[in-house]
């Protein structure tokens, strides 16, 4: 899938700018927060989106909270995030960052990873 704006629209993600993230953070202190960081001309993004929608039900867990930004239009949360590669997952709680998956790992290692963090921080 080449088309973001396809995947925005069928996959429950909400965009957010690095001038909104800690105001948004702030506001969610029960869920954890997957941030999405991508670019528009990245394969490896494009094979993400359209794994993540193929899997679908399983990646919508309820105490999980998606977010998304495209690095090219809003660089800093690059910036803020260290961002060295394509895609990127940032995992979030409380407002501080837990981990990363930068690439993409294929869906099934994807979804366990985030399990096991939901369990490890109590919310499974």
């Amino acid at each position: 899938m080449s088309n973001a704006a396809e995947f925005f629209a069928r996959f429950p993600i909400q965009r957010v700018r690095a001038s909104i993230l800690d105001d948004v953070l702030a506001a969610e202190q029960q869920r954890l927060v997957l941030l999405y960081l991508w670019q528009d001309a990245c394969p490896l993004c494009d094979v993400a989106k359209h794994e993540l929608l193929r899997s679908q039900e399983r990646c919508q867990w309820p105490q999980v909270r998606w977010l998304h930004d495209e690095v090219d239009e809003d660089p800093a949360l690059a910036l803020r995030f260290g961002l060295h590669g394509v895609p990127t997952f940032i995992a979030l709680y409380h407002g501080r960052p837990l981990g990363r998956i930068t690439s993409w790992p294929g869906s099934g290692p994807f979804i366990d990873a985030i399990e096991r963090l939901l369990v490890r921080q109590g919310l499974a």
